[in-house]
């Protein structure tokens, strides 16, 4: 076997000294709690960090000072009081004793093995200004790059700009939201954001494709989807699987993997050919529409069902319905909607659907949102050194839309075989752990091997952690203030986040380790503040709050300056367009030489006996951190795959039996998963939540548990709009016998 220069560690064993200085979980089930009404609790603002809708809450703990419950802040409109179970089960993240306890250091002991010690803070902060310095001074600090996830990397990216650095990187963009985002401001000239301007209390139909509500818990749409069920609104569900929001739905379409924009050209068609669209609106407000109308005339439903697999008939019936609620619908433009390569035209044409539906700017459709500015600390007011390069030298004139920078691209300027001049040479991570969240997991691997130094920033101890050369545990969101929350919602509203209690063990807030590490780089300047309440009372200034009232308030609800939430009868609007115009036809795509309309290609199916790899979500866990959680595994330790029965039969494949999956690149899963023979997956796909399969054993409830889908997404279609990458043209097969037996053999 081949030995690496970064060698996969388990971190096992690790802290032990630190352990016994721990205090024991506290038991939220033990029966041996007081009744509520005698607890002496005190309560502090927070804003959850479970998953990306950040909502809003109040922590509390008992009498004894130890983190109680987590319920939600009546004041905030992303959860309207009330907390999903993930943000609840937040608790657990706190209490999981598997965490990172204390600074690591990687070494090579005396049989050339290596493995990671124990360290002070200093030495470890010392040890990486030290190298990082080194390898700016050799390369510039452009080698340096960050892949960052949450609100920690926040601080670590104020400290690359102040090194010098703009290669910084998030999979939430690239291997998630950029298609729309990109889709969206080439149509209307805003991009959504998150959470995104959705009216939904006040639609009449909505219209998922690919997005499953109420599996993903998207707090506040989720709710609000509910009251729609409630008055007995629409729901049209375009989705392989029979999920839980398609048994609530009207019309739910199985349609067949990768021939989405097939059906929304047909929907188009029927819009248009049959006058369903806003004529009032479209005339005033859009460019394009007598082009769009003749581009479309090919893609009638009877073309569409023979790609699709969908009835012709329920293809019109269902645009007639979105088309009846008009403009009070949305087409759900989705989150994570990386998935064949030409998703940001899947995308465009949502939003070509919304717009000729009239919803956008409406009641009921898509709303105007309001966000907060607040002020800035001096140290963030001190201009940053321009990057003599940036990420979008590594491929220059590939990707002409993409803005912010892209994970992939990253990792190709840091693999071996990248033979350009600007290279990458060190990595820091923080909070995310890319070997679960990037595809084509191998090439990561290499990747990695090739840096001179890596820095990984968690709270738990992740795949990502066993690669880098210094681990540094970060302190959890419910121990550590933390950036204001400005959330843009119908009004807009500023959370804060302050700690409930002292991080365990020797865990520290991520703007701590941020500005440790500047100043120990020269860099003090931009770290000219001794605690981050001194950036926090310097940003709440300008609103004319302290920050002891947002202490006691934990949300600060701002009016809306102007009633603009909606377009009104006889505005005159200017979009933020090429031609001020809402873009049917994308005059900035046909400049930049692409398709100006959206095109439908057809994809690449699965070869004899395999089939296609749909992943997803299920509401107890958030992407692959939170598996491991006490409070959350509990509610669902492990995944299945669901195989429909004619599949199953023809396998000789149980309910219940356990199997591993092989991709068409024959790649194999490291653990077996176990099966859930069920009609509600089309014949020819399978689908698995995705957040299980961890192969490193310090997670003591999620190791082993199921597989995990990004080590079998080694397929990897790049969007040439803008680099994100489409991960859904993969394929399983099913092994029933353990292959390692037949390695070993």
């Amino acid at each position: 076997m081949k030995t690496t220069r970064r060698q996969f560690i388990k971190i096992s064993g690790l802290g032990a000294g630190s352990l016994a200085l721990a205090t024991p979980t506290f038991n939220l089930l033990s029966g041996k709690q007081k009744p509520q009404d005698d607890i002496k609790s005190k309560r502090y603002p927070n804003y959850c960090e479970i998953c990306f809708w950040n909502c809003a809450g109040w922590v509390y703990t008992n009498e004894e000072g130890k983190i109680w419950k987590i319920i939600g802040h009546d004041d905030d409109p992303n959860s309207n009081g009330r907390f999903c179970p993930r943000g609840t089960g937040g608790v657990g993240s706190y209490y999981d004793d598997d965490r990172l306890k204390t600074p690591l250091i990687r070494y090579t002991k005396e049989d050339g093995s290596q493995d990671y010690r124990e360290a002070t803070w200093d030495e470890a902060l010392d040890l990486i200004a030290t190298k990082v310095s080194e390898i700016k001074n050799k390369y510039g600090a452009e080698s340096i790059a960050l892949f960052n996830h949450g609100s920690a990397g926040k601080h670590f990216t104020h400290l690359f700009r102040a090194m010098g650095s703009s290669n910084i990187a998030a999979p939430a963009n690239a291997q998630c939201k950029t298609p729309r985002e990109n889709a969206f401001k080439l149509t209307f000239g805003h991009e959504l954001h998150s959470p995104e301007p959705l009216d939904i209390q006040n639609a009449d139909c909505m219209v998922l494709i690919g997005s499953h509500l109420g599996e993903n818990m998207h707090n506040g749409q989720v709710q609000e989807m509910s009251m729609l069920i409630e008055r007995g609104g629409t729901i049209i569900t375009v989705d392989p699987r029979y999920s839980v929001v398609a048994s609530k739905s009207k019309i739910w379409l199985p349609i067949k993997p990768s021939t989405d924009i097939a059906l929304l050209l047909a929907w188009i068609n029927v819009i248009i050919n049959e006058n369903r669209y806003d004529k009032e609106y479209i005339e005033k407000h859009a460019h394009g529409f007598n082009e769009l109308k003749e581009y479309i005339q090919p893609f009638t439903p009877e073309w569409a069902s023979l790609i699709t697999t969908l009835d012709p008939t329920q293809i019109v019936l269902a645009a007639r319905e979105m088309a009846a609620a008009a403009p009070a619908v949305i087409v759900h433009p989705g989150r994570h909607v990386t998935w064949y390569g030409d998703d940001t035209q899947r995308l465009r044409a949502v939003a070509i659907l919304n717009a000729l539906l009239g919803s956008w700017g409406r009641k009921g459709g898509f709303f105007f949102s309001s966000s907060a500015s607040v002020g800035k600390h001096p140290a963030y007011k001190v201009p940053y050194p321009k990057p003599k390069w940036s990420w979008m030298d590594i491929r220059p004139g590939d990707f002409p839309l993409a803005n912010t920078g892209i994970t992939n691209v990253l990792v190709d300027g840091s693999h071996p075989d990248y033979t350009g001049e600007n290279k990458i040479k060190a990595w820091f991570v923080v909070g995310s752990n890319l070997p679960v969240s990037i595809p084509n997991k191998q090439r990561t691997l290499e990747a990695m091997d090739n840096m001179e130094f890596i820095v990984v920033v968690d709270t738990m101890p992740m795949e990502i952690t066993s690669y880098a050369d210094v681990v540094l545990p970060e302190a959890t969101y419910l121990e550590r203030y933390d950036i204001l929350r400005l959330a843009e919602n119908r009004y807009p509203t500023v959370a804060l986040r302050m700690p409930a209690a002292e991080p365990r063990w020797e865990s520290k807030p991520g703007w701590w380790m941020a500005k440790q590490l500047g100043d120990r780089m020269g860099l003090n300047q931009y770290f000219a503040f001794e605690s981050y309440e001194e950036v926090l009372e310097a940003e709440l200034s300008k609103l004319g709050v302290t920050l002891e009232q947002m202490k006691e308030i934990g949300v600060l609800k701002l009016e809306r300056p102007y009633d603009d939430a909606y377009m009104h009868e006889g505005d005159e609007i200017e979009f933020e367009t090429p031609t001020g115009k809402i873009e049917l036809l994308s005059t900035e795509l046909a400049a930049l030489g692409f398709d100006p309309f959206p095109k439908y290609t057809a994809h690449a199916e699965p070869p004899a006996g395999y089939y296609y790899l749909n992943y997803g979500r299920v509401p107890m866990h958030t992407f692959s951190r939170t598996s491991n959680n006490p409070n959350l595994s509990d509610l669902k330790k492990e995944h299945d795959v669901w195989i429909n029965p004619i599949v199953a039969n023809d396998w000789g494949i149980k309910n219940g039996q356990y199997i591993w999956l092989q991709n068409q690149a024959g790649v194999i899963s490291d653990f077996p998963v176990k099966v859930r023979v069920t009609e509600r997956i089309r014949w020819d796909s399978v689908f698995l939540p995705h957040g299980f399969g961890h192969n490193n054993p310090k997670l003591s409830r999620a190791h082993g548990k199921g597989v995990s889908d990004t080590q079998l997404i080694s397929n990897v279609m790049h969007d040439p709009i803008n680099g994100s990458t489409g991960m859904r043209l993969n394929f399983v097969t099913f092994l029933t016998e353990d292959p390692r037996k037949e390695t070993e053999a």
